[in-house]
C-alpha cells in the first residue's frame, strides 16, 4: 500500500510544540476530523533535507504496516513535507514511570510481539520517551522514524525483534524488577552480535553526529535530566 498522499489540512491550528530538531518540527494539530500529531520538514536545513525526508519516509512505511493496531500511531497523511499521525492521550515512560506496574509490561510484551508478527522491528525502544503510558494506563509505541520491515521469519528480523525485547525488559528490570522472570533475565544477560556492534562503531558515530554536528542531546530519549 503506497504513502498517503491526502490534501494537508489547511484549516489546521497548532495547539501545542512537542520536539524540535534538526529533522523536523513536531506539533500537536488540531483539524477537522481532532487532534493529531505532525512532523513539518518545511524548516529543515537545506543540508539535511534529504536525511530527514528519509526518516519521515521511513516512518510513513512503517506506520503503513500498523495500520489498525491498537496502541500504535495510525498514518493520515504524508506529502512528502509533513507527516501527519493519529494523537494518542497519554505520558513518555519517564514522566509516568510504571512503577511495579505487572500488567503494563505484560501488555507491552504482547503489542511488541503483534508489531514483529506484522513484520516490523522498531529498533529505537531503549528510548523511554518512544513507550507511552496511556490515559488508561495501557502501553503504546510511538516514533517509527528507525523501524524496519521484513519477513518476520528471516533471520534478521528475528534478531531485530530479539532487540527490541530486550530493551522492553530494561525498562521492565528499572521499573518493575520485582516481576523479572529467570527466562527474561537470561535474555538480558545474551547480547547479540549486533548489539556489540552498535556499542563499538554505530553508537560513537551517532554520539559524534547529535552532539557535536548537530548540537542536541537527547539522554537517550529519557527526557530531561537535572
Amino acid at each position: 500500500m503506497p504513502p498517503r498522499t491526502d490534501t494537508t489540512d489547511v484549516d489546521a491550528i497548532e495547539v501545542q510544540p512537542l520536539k524540535a530538531d534538526s529533522f523536523g518540527r513536531i506539533a500537536l494539530m488540531r483539524g477537522g476530523d481532532g487532534l493529531f500529531v505532525r512532523r513539518d520538514l518545511r524548516h529543515v536545513p537545506l543540508w539535511l533535507r534529504l536525511p530527514a525526508w528519509w526518516l519521515a519516509r521511513r516512518e510513513a512505511r512503517g506506520l503503513e504496516r500498523v495500520e489498525g493496531l491498537a496502541a500504535t500511531p495510525q498514518l493520515l497523511r504524508w506529502d512528502g513535507r509533513r507527516l501527519d499521525r493519529s494523537y494518542m492521550a497519554g505520558a513518555a515512560m519517564y514522566q509516568r514511570p510504571p512503577h511495579g506496574d505487572r500488567v503494563y509490561f505484560r501488555r507491552a510484551r504482547r503489542l511488541l510481539q503483534q508489531l514483529h508478527r506484522r513484520g516490523l522491528a522498531h529498533n529505537d525502544l531503549a528510548k523511554e520517551a518512544n513507550w507511552l503510558v496511556l490515559d488508561d494506563g495501557a502501553p503504546a509505541i510511538i516514533d517509527f522514524q528507525l523501524a524496519t520491515r521484513g519477513n518476520p521469519r528471516s533471520r534478521w528480523m528475528r534478531l531485530l525483534a530479539r532487540e527490541d525485547l530486550r530493551h522492553l525488559l530494561k525498562h521492565k528490570r528499572t521499573y518493575c524488577p520485582q516481576f523479572i522472570t529467570p527466562v527474561e533475565r537470561r535474555v538480558l544477560k545474551r547480547h547479540s552480535w549486533l548489539r556489540e556492534a552498535w556499542f563499538a562503531t554505530g553508537k560513537p558515530v551517532y554520539r559524534f553526529v547529535t552532539r557535536k554536528l548537530l548540537k542536541w542531546e537527547d539522554n537517550e530519549g529519557q527526557g530531561p535530566k537535572p
